[in-house]
């Protein structure tokens, strides 16, 4: 009888101890790039035509890109928050370059709850110090290429190097010195290539002679857009400013020729910051190799928005034309994502923080506006994913005078309401890849606008956005404050 119940008990044990399916050890780490004003069409994987990124297209190579991923409010510090909360601008409280409140429920603090050691490391960008991290290091504001000060919780040091290569360092040292019995969380956020753009010497040098293409809509003359194309001043042939260019145009240039040469001076800058950017993520990658971490590693790069790289004679974003409003979205997880991969599914910001929690085993909570993707990187087709995307856009007039704005974007169409000044432009995508005629007043598109209107106002209501910021917006003082510290 002894005997008997020995035996029972020992086949017992491994049913009651045994661990969730989701332990500590599975689940994966998460290893979160993001640099700033990258845009896709900036990177060789998503078919670059005038720069090479060989280690971002590992990412890409090894995992899935994602070729309709879209900011719900194309600007640095509104897109930042969004992607912490899962929630648009009018929830989470900052539609423009105001305070983040830091108390609410973040990403980082769901993740470092359930175990993660989580950490932040760079560009933050939205006043206040990071909470639900366990180690950060950050810039103020935006901070500097060159020699920068960084902020810790002891206080703020000065540092000697090219601010990408120290943002890549402190992120490999959080991984050294992580403790080995937590999956980790890393939030690595480049400056780069943030304007003005200030690469260091050596990929300053490779660029220097090369002749970078100039975009198919260089030379946009706005016939059929709406007001707030002409009235935007972040124009390459006005709008760009000395510390852009660094240099005097030679002598007796004018006209397409000066706009030509200006353009040269923006990209080859602009793409040797870029350059750095994807030496530095090589680094990360090589890391996870050596170290066995890459198998349970989810690698994610992306931007914190697109950006105009001469496309309609524009530098910077904000608005909701399509080199704006497409964030790059590659990610890389051995154990769980097919290699190779694409999908054409539109994805948003606010989506990041449900697909990372639910890959980390941990259900969305319920006042996040995002979705989980997960299911679309492990090669699954949702029959009710989403086929309209809901965009807005305040910040007006400071910086480049860009009208507010909202719309719709669907796998065909975009829709977009400038709501100041009641003008109106559609986009028919199919026919009209480059956005380069509105179409809103043409008879054939009356049940189109009809249509497109009414989902436009559904997703309005439905995300809650009750012109919370119509009449009065937060203080502009991210920048000021994080200054002052």
């Amino acid at each position: 009888m002894r005997t008997f119940f020995l035996v029972l008990g020992l086949c017992l044990t491994p049913i009651v101890f045994s661990p969730p399916l989701r332990s500590a050890e599975k689940r994966p780490n998460i290893l979160y790039i993001m640099a700033d004003d990258h845009a896709a069409h900036a990177i060789s994987a998503y078919g670059s035509k005038i720069n090479k990124t060989p280690n971002i297209d590992r990412i890409a190579k090894g995992g899935m890109c994602f070729n309709n991923c879209f900011a719900t409010n194309a600007i640095c510090t509104p897109s930042r928050a969004a992607i912490l909360t899962g929630k648009y601008a009018h929830l989470n409280g900052v539609p423009v370059f105001n305070r983040f409140d830091g108390s609410q429920p973040t990403l980082a603090k769901y993740l470092q709850a359930a175990g993660y050691h989580t950490g932040m490391i760079g560009k933050w960008h939205l006043g206040g110090e990071p909470t639900g991290f366990d180690y950060w290091n950050i810039l103020p504001g935006q901070g500097l290429y060159h020699n920068p000060v960084f902020l810790t919780p002891d206080g703020r040091k000065k540092h000697t190097g090219y601010c990408t290569d120290l943002i890549a360092d402190f992120s490999l040292d959080f991984l050294k010195n992580r403790p080995k019995d937590k999956p980790f969380f890393l939030m690595c956020h480049h400056k780069a290539p943030h304007r003005p753009w200030q690469p260091d010497e050596k990929h300053r040098k490779q660029w220097e002679n090369v002749q970078v293409p100039e975009p198919d809509t260089f030379n946009d003359d706005y016939a059929t857009r709406s007001d707030a194309a002409r009235e935007a001043t972040m124009r390459i042939d006005r709008d760009l400013t000395p510390g852009d260019l660094k240099q005097k145009p030679p002598a007796g240039l004018a006209g397409q020729k000066l706009k030509k040469w200006k353009y040269q001076r923006y990209m080859r800058d602009y793409l040797a910051c870029v350059a750095s950017v994807d030496d530095n993520v090589g680094r990360l990658l090589d890391y996870l190799d050596k170290n066995g971490l890459t198998e349970n590693t989810l690698v994610i790069y992306t931007s914190d928005q697109g950006f105009f790289l001469g496309d309609h004679n524009w530098f910077d974003k904000r608005f909701m034309y399509e080199e704006s409003l497409r964030m790059p979205f590659l990610a890389r997880w051995p154990s769980a994502v097919k290699p190779g991969t694409v999908s054409d599914r539109i994805i948003l910001n606010v989506d990041f923080a449900p697909t990372l929690l639910d890959a980390a085993g941990l259900k969305t909570p319920a006042d996040m506006q995002g979705r989980s993707f997960l299911p679309l990187l492990k090669g699954e087709q949702p029959k009710d994913w989403r086929t309209a995307m809901y965009y807005r856009y305040y910040h007006y007039p400071m910086h480049h005078k860009v009208q507010p704005h909202y719309g719709i974007r669907t796998e065909r169409y975009k829709l977009i309401y400038f709501n100041k000044i009641n003008q109106w432009e559609l986009f028919d995508l199919q026919k009209d890849q480059r956005e380069m005629k509105n179409v809103y007043a043409d008879p054939a598109y009356a049940e189109t606008v009809k249509t497109l209107k009414a989902e436009m106002y559904r997703l309005k209501k439905e995300l809650k956005d009750e012109n919370q910021f119509e009449k009065k917006l937060p203080p502009d003082d991210v920048d000021a404050r994080s200054k002052s510290k």
